[in-house]
């Protein structure tokens, strides 16, 4: 790992951190983890050895090509290496937290980046929103960079125009387009799934919304009501 800090002027500071040979950046929030990332606070920036971080206050942002992470505050962990320099495995953010990509936006209270496991997880009322979907849950959003899945847990509602889909968990998964953004092509829902839509709302227990086609299929005690009218089933299938 090569470290460089330099003092811009008075209490604004830009680190900069570069892996050398072993990225070990964010793929899912962004494809292009090879490149350093800048770290910047309108505070201060602090090194603490013995705990082996460096900690950003004031206004933080760090940056790696397009992605730009914002919080009140920052705290980066490293390992050291036995051939020497150091490796970051864990990335905190807390305080207004705001990832920006070039195709999707998220937001919470805090946020901790466990680069081993390749797991971003913001708390705090979280919510991603992307060009045609927004999706927000009580306890929790979950981005898995390998599997590039994002999962809201607690009270998960997802919208596009004037359709929900609202579950106790909603995993939502993302494919690369020719722009090599990420795109969600398929969302799960497991518990108390509710669908809303102008003309009907329909129950279930457990579904599945293919984004593409407005497809979405629930099972398990459905209920469809269409203004006075309801039907009851085990399973449905209805374009939205």
């Amino acid at each position: 790992m090569k470290l460089a800090v330099t003092l811009v002027i008075k209490s604004f500071v830009i680190l900069t951190l570069q892996n050398i040979g072993n990225a070990q950046e964010i793929e899912f929030l962004n494809p292009e983890r090879k490149q350093p990332i800048e770290i910047d606070a309108n505070g201060s920036i602090e090194w603490h050895q013995e705990a082996q971080a460096y900690i950003a206050e004031g206004n933080a942002k760090a940056k790696q090509g397009n992605v730009i992470v914002n919080a009140d505050r920052l705290s980066a962990f490293y390992k050291k290496l036995k051939k020497g320099g150091m490796r970051i495995w864990r990335v905190d953010a807390n305080g207004n937290v705001r990832i920006v990509t070039p195709d999707k936006t998220a937001f919470g209270k805090k946020g901790v980046y466990n680069v081993d496991k390749g797991l971003f997880i913001l708390t705090g009322k979280p919510r991603l929103k992307t060009k045609t979907e927004h999706i927000s849950a009580r306890e929790s959003l979950e981005f898995w960079e390998k599997k590039s899945i994002a999962i809201a847990r607690g009270q998960a509602l997802a919208t596009k125009g004037d359709k929900k889909l609202q579950a106790n968990v909603l995993t939502a998964y993302f494919e690369k387009t020719k722009n090599h953004n990420n795109e969600i092509v398929k969302v799960n829902a497991q518990g108390n799934v509710i669908v809303s839509t102008p003309k009907e709302v329909i129950k279930g227990k457990r579904g599945i919304y293919y984004v593409k086609t407005g497809m979405i299929i629930l099972k398990g005690g459905v209920k469809i009501t269409r203004g006075p009218d309801q039907l009851n089933g085990d399973k449905a299938e209805i374009n939205l």
